[in-house]
């Protein structure tokens, strides 16, 4: 407390507002002392009386040379240099005009915990800021170390260009709700600089990370769907076209939190719907495409995440559990209706675990509309 009333009247209210003012250092005093010894004495004294206007910026500067970030409270004529001079002013709007102009923020409700509000939505849209950089920086990046390592053994596209501008689309689309996003409260607790570095170095490990999906999708497509030559090509680029989608959203929620994502940190509503937009009703339409188009393993394959998704979301509780039923009742039926045009042992091994993973979906979602 910076105050220029005589040390009595600072006791008092002091003593009603809970400040420890055993010790109160005057005006008179602070004007002794040469720098050096005020800067010791800050870290001392709690409260100072009978300041002039000149005497509460010294005090402010030597808690600054101490290594402190300060902030100032103030609404009279007094106040105005230090609040000038303070890393930030703060003023409330019955305060005089000179006040008012040497202030960095102006409470409008008689409430200090606006400020702490504040600070938190700045450091929410500040990690929002961040995570979208590291989103877009990593996945960009992981891209294009995925595309340099196909073109080195793939004597074709590995995607072509009007997929990897639709795979970018949706990826933002998935990422435009990220500034309604929440953090974590680890990470509201204290503030936060920004680095550039980070993101690079964010950047270099985890794009390559990301891309082992993609070299593993690489290796599913040349050797176990014998999509290894030009005529094949077609499937190649439709297998890495759909992981690439399933990948990159899941990434969405991998990177927005340092927790358990689903299960220890859930992302708000707007980000879930985002997200959820690349597959619209994904459990029916692939199947009634398979209908038209006829069966390939890599068609298939794509449910399987799918699948897997529905149980993460039933056993996180982030799912409509009545929606879900039907879906997963139909798509079963469907599935066993066209399993008689599967040539293939590998597509009826991929449908069979679909079918399996399908009934635990089933099974979860009765038992939590039950509960």
């Amino acid at each position: 407390m910076l105050t220029g009333d005589n040390p009595v009247v600072t006791a008092r209210i002091c003593l009603e507002v809970g400040i420890d003012a055993h010790d109160i250092l005057t005006g008179t005093q602070v004007e002794a002392m040469s720098d050096v010894e005020l800067e010791a004495e800050v870290e001392k004294r709690e409260v100072f009386a009978r300041l002039t206007p000149l005497q509460k910026t010294r005090i402010l500067k030597a808690l600054q040379k101490n290594g402190h970030t300060v902030g100032f409270l103030g609404d009279g004529i007094n106040d105005a240099p230090a609040l000038r001079d303070a890393d930030v002013g703060i003023s409330v709007d019955s305060a005089a005009d000179i006040a008012k102009e040497s202030s960095d923020i102006i409470l409008l409700e008689k409430d200090l915990m606006v400020l702490e509000e504040g600070v938190i939505k700045g450091r929410e849209t500040f990690g929002n800021i961040i995570k979208y950089l590291n989103m877009t920086a990593s996945s960009n990046f992981g891209n294009v170390f995925s595309v340099l390592v196909a073109s080195a053994f793939i004597p074709f596209l590995p995607m072509l260009a009007i997929h990897l501008l639709i795979q970018n689309l949706m990826y933002d689309i998935s990422q435009l709700s990220l500034p309604w996003d929440k953090m974590d409260k680890e990470f509201l607790r204290k503030p936060r600089k920004w680095d550039a570095k980070n993101i690079g170095r964010f950047m270099l490990w985890i794009g390559p990370t990301s891309s082992i999906f993609d070299i593993t999708t690489f290796a599913l497509m040349w050797y176990v769907f014998a999509a290894n030559n030009v005529e094949a090509q077609a499937l190649f680029q439709s297998g890495w076209f759909i992981e690439g989608l399933l990948s990159q959203t899941l990434v969405v929620h991998m990177l927005r939190t340092q927790k358990i994502p689903f299960i220890q940190s859930r992302a708000t509503l707007p980000v879930l719907l985002t997200t959820g937009f690349d597959y619209g009703d994904r459990r029916l339409y692939p199947i009634l495409a398979f209908r038209r188009d006829g069966w390939t393993g890599a068609a298939a394959a794509q449910l399987l995440p799918v699948v897997g998704s529905d149980i993460t979301e039933l056993l996180s509780g982030g799912a409509r559990n009545e929606a879900l039923l039907y879906q997963t009742l139909w798509s079963m039926v469907l599935m066993l209706s066209e399993g008689a045009l599967m040539n293939h042992s590998s597509d009826k091994i991929i449908a069979l675990i679909f079918l399996l993973m399908s009934l635990l979906v089933l099974l979860l979602a009765l038992w939590q509309i039950v509960l």
